[in-house]
């Protein structure tokens, strides 16, 4: 199934002492690079969050971040006393350094409480249930994450899949102007010839053949008849796992039948279709980057 490299997913997990929030987002990015962003009761998993995300995430830039709130009936339990004096303490001290009266100052306790090691729960633990169920709750982000991306993805398929339609109906919009312009191409070159040199002069049999070895150098069926086998390739291909480079790979084939479309159309309405291709090749391009 195709997927977004865009996704947020988000989860709020009620512990016996906490309350667990945990935030997933990700986007485009060539590599998976993954930053969490986590308190320090949990640094110790990163690991185990990190195996759980590379099974689901395979490129992108991920942010994770993790955070809890304790239940009010736990708080004052929690509080390490010793470490909140020793943190007021020292700040007391710089005060003092700078003039100013640290017991006047309420925010200087306030901050002290967002300091590491201030909550018992802050502390290394090697509780398996609790890290378990701190792991479901990760896998349960993971999961609306995941969903998030595919949702994602299908979004975007089925608007490449618009354009690559539009393409392949600007192709068959080419063939009645093709014809047209075969015929007119011959008479501007007659025309020429007969500006500047009598038709007596000319070789009837030599002059058919330079214009057809000059006319199979403008033809454009085979490059009609690769664009068209793209096309369907690129359909084809998005039934794959992860298509997102081949899809890129595609586009670009896609790309350079085009641009031969147009340097040997000499035809006005020709290339105003092949401009069109082109701005519905781009809208692809611009998708597909947002593609695992």
């Amino acid at each position: 199934m195709i997927k977004s490299m865009t996704g947020f997913g988000k989860i709020e997990c009620a512990l016996i002492d906490r309350t667990i929030s945990i935030a997933i987002r990700s986007i485009n990015s060539k590599q998976l690079d993954v930053i969490f962003r986590l308190p320090p009761t949990y640094r110790d998993y990163e690991s185990d969050f990190r195996a759980e995300l590379v099974k689901i995430a395979q490129r992108g830039k991920i942010d994770v971040s993790i955070s809890y709130t304790m239940n009010a009936e736990n708080v004052a339990s929690t509080i390490n006393s010793k470490v909140v004096v020793a943190y007021f303490n020292e700040l007391k001290l710089i005060a003092e350094q700078v003039g100013i009266d640290a017991c006047s100052h309420p925010d200087i306790l306030q901050a002290v409480l967002n300091f590491p090691g201030v909550f018992d729960a802050d502390s290394k633990t090697e509780n398996n249930e609790e890290k378990e169920a701190v792991l479901n709750c990760f896998r349960e982000a993971l999961a609306k994450f995941n969903l998030y991306r595919e949702q994602e993805g299908e979004a975007l398929i089925a608007d490449i899949l618009i354009h690559v339609k539009t393409i392949e109906d600007l192709l068959l919009q080419i063939e009645p102007f093709e014809k047209e312009r075969i015929s007119q191409i011959k008479l501007r070159i007659e025309n020429l010839f007969n500006e500047f040199m009598p038709s007596t002069q000319i070789d009837k049999n030599r002059f058919e053949q330079e214009l057809i070895y000059y006319l199979e150098k403008l033809d454009i069926t085979e490059e009609k008849v690769r664009l068209k086998q793209h096309c369907n390739y690129f359909c084809e291909t998005v039934n794959e796992e992860n298509p997102g480079r081949k899809m890129g790979f595609i586009s670009q084939e896609m790309g350079r039948e085009i641009n031969t479309l147009g340097s040997k159309a000499n035809d006005v309405n020709i290339q105003r279709l092949v401009v069109q291709m082109k701005d519905e090749l781009e809208k692809i391009k611009e998708q597909i980057l947002n593609i695992l």
